[in-house]
């Protein structure tokens, strides 16, 4: 499939998402953005017009892994806390690649505090949940909606249903897509989703 072709069917399936967003560039730890170049005129060019010399952008670099982005982003804070209490920290920032529907701190907050209080305190149970929310590989939204369902590390598939109003995982509505780690993707959605 080529990148047209990828990049029309998702605007098609995505249409009800305007308010994606884009992960701003984040520091390649030497000081330049997301280039690097032996030839310092052209790493200054780019440093002040973020094109190459060529005249093309450079894409974005990740924020980090999938918990960094996750910390970052701000509004997963009751996420990265289950994330926390489920000893899943190292595992996601692990190589990966992962694929992460991410709830939202509104997400959880629509779970009755008492259930939720009692999901982070049970630790099996929290990693059910949690692991039910990713996907082994890197899977992005053009592929997304070319799938009726996805095995998750859980064990258990999440259904996806992809229809002119947007994408459903399960019950959840995905918000954003595409939010890019270095060791995968993570896709926001406004419902935690549960196994059966």
């Amino acid at each position: 499939m080529s990148f047209r072709n990828a990049t029309l069917i998702t605007a098609t399936a995505f249409v009800a998402l305007s308010a994606m967003g884009t992960l701003s560039t984040a520091s390649a730890g030497n000081g330049s953005y997301g280039y690097q170049s032996q030839n310092s005129e052209e790493t200054g060019h780019y440093m002040k017009t973020g094109m190459h010399e060529g005249g093309k952008k450079e894409a974005a670099v990740p924020a980090g892994d999938i918990v960094d982005v996750a910390v970052g982003a701000g509004s997963f804070n009751t996420l990265v806390t289950a994330i926390k209490a489920a000893d899943l920290v190292d595992t996601l920032k692990g190589e990966g690649p992962f694929t992460v529907f991410a709830p939202t701190d509104e997400a959880f907050a629509k779970i009755p505090q008492a259930d939720l209080d009692a999901l982070l305190a049970d630790k099996d149970k929290l990693t059910a949940v949690l692991t039910y929310h990713v996907v082994p590989g890197k899977v992005m939204a053009a592929d997304v909606v070319k799938l009726d369902s996805a095995k998750t590390v859980q064990g258990d598939s999440v259904t996806i249903v992809v229809s002119d109003g947007g994408v459903k995982v399960d019950d959840a509505n995905v918000v954003k897509t595409d939010v890019m780690a270095s060791n995968g993707v993570i896709h926001v959605i406004d419902t935690v989703i549960m196994p059966n």
